[in-house]
């Protein structure tokens, strides 16, 4: 089934079209400063010069008429008529209580609406994209797969946040991960990679990029992940504090007298790698910073590497067996010097990879020891894909 995926945020518009089947991509692209000046698109096609407009582009709405233009384009597009297209795959990162993928009506998007509250960076973008889809394409099935969905299989007691109960009950606080979609496509990569049914495997799956987590999977089910009611929660990442003691905030906010905002501003988007090394939130960056010398930068990536590996060994104990670990995501998959040192000093954990094999590695592979009693993958991740063939399951099951 040919699908378009579009994962909207608030300014910008990322798409692909893809054919959920063999995974062949058509054509892909990226729209741009939407509500702002300089809106544009940059689409790609494969063999072809990327194709770029400048327009501006007041809302989702007229983004999303830009990219019908774009993929109807004679000489650009990659579509005859909008009819190819059988379904739009949406990506949305809280589903708040929708947990599966799920054709859109007007109920699912007010429980969108209620999810903003969690993701106020994030789901109103999707909200706005499928609107501006629905509105050009009356009649089309659309259809959400939430990056929550995948860690809904979380038990209560890995869920749960020791606060007093009623505020789950009233207002659904609780942990509920991200990068599920991601974290799901790996599993299920993972365990046709060892031949397996995903739920005979335990595997720990590391999502490392500028938002990174990890998450525990029990017998093919997300049985604790890293981040919590929302992405900060967790791992160090490009510009977010990861775990910190929730004093933290108090303390700060009243030292130097900053409002709510101003701390979600500083602990989204100024902590993490370019909070702590003062250079950049880059990891290839602070990794060559450190290695001339800088002590900042160094003491941000030994701290990003100590909270990825204390992640792996309360993981590998939470698991009690755990038969792989599959590195994804732009620095899991292409940073051999990560991998190495995530790993190293794991070996009584039955974990040790093989450097000849992990070096320079960017691709699908394994890279464990011969006597490795837990098999190390890396395995790129392919979220586009996941939604394409989570889309096709629904549209067929009408």
């Amino acid at each position: 089934m040919d699908i378009l995926v579009l994962n909207s945020g608030s300014s910008s518009l990322k798409y692909q079209y893809i054919n959920s089947v063999s995974g062949k991509v058509y054509g892909k692209g990226l729209i741009e400063r939407i509500g702002i000046e300089g809106s544009n698109i940059e689409h790609k096609k494969p063999g072809s010069e990327p194709y770029v407009i400048e327009r501006y582009l007041p809302s989702h709405t007229e983004a999303v008429k830009l990219l019908f233009e774009v993929l109807l384009d004679k000489e650009h597009g990659i579509i005859n008529n909008l009819d190819d297209i059988q379904a739009i795959g949406h990506r949305v990162v809280h589903g708040a209580s929708i947990t599966e993928p799920t054709l859109v009506n007007d109920e699912v998007l007010e429980t969108l609406e209620f999810a903003k509250r969690f993701a106020p960076l994030h789901n109103p973008g999707a909200i706005a994209g499928i609107q501006g889809v629905e509105a050009l394409t009356p009649g089309k099935p659309n259809v959400i797969v939430v990056d929550t969905g995948f860690h809904s299989d979380i038990p209560q007691e890995n869920a749960l946040y020791a606060i007093p109960y009623k505020y789950y009950t009233e207002d659904k606080i609780k942990r509920y991960g991200a990068h599920g979609i991601s974290h799901k496509y790996v599993t299920l990569k993972t365990a046709e990679l060892m031949e397996k049914d995903p739920e005979e495997l335990n595997v720990i799956t590391v999502h490392l990029g500028n938002g990174a987590s990890i998450s525990a999977v029990k017998n093919g089910h997300c049985y604790d992940t890293s981040m919590g009611l929302t992405p900060l929660e967790g791992l160090v990442m490009g510009t977010r504090s990861g775990d910190l003691d929730p004093a933290v905030v108090f303390t700060i906010g009243k030292q130097h007298d900053l409002s709510y905002d101003q701390m979600d501003t500083l602990l989204n988007k100024e902590s993490g790698l370019l909070g702590v090394s003062g250079i950049s939130s880059d990891f290839r960056d602070v990794t060559e910073a450190a290695e001339a010398g800088n002590e900042r930068a160094q003491i941000a990536l030994d701290m990003f590497i100590n909270r990825v590996k204390k992640y792996i060994g309360a993981y590998s104990a939470l698991l009690g067996r755990v038969d792989a670990i599959s590195f994804a995501g732009g620095i899991g998959e292409n940073s051999d010097f990560a991998r190495a040192e995530i790993l190293k000093g794991l070996e009584n954990l039955g974990i040790s990879i093989d450097p000849a094999l992990n070096d320079g590695a960017r691709e699908e592979k394994e890279i464990s020891a011969k006597d490795s009693k837990v098999r190390v993958f890396i395995t790129p991740t392919n979220e586009e894909l996941m939604i394409a063939r989570e889309t096709q399951y629904i549209v067929e099951n009408l």
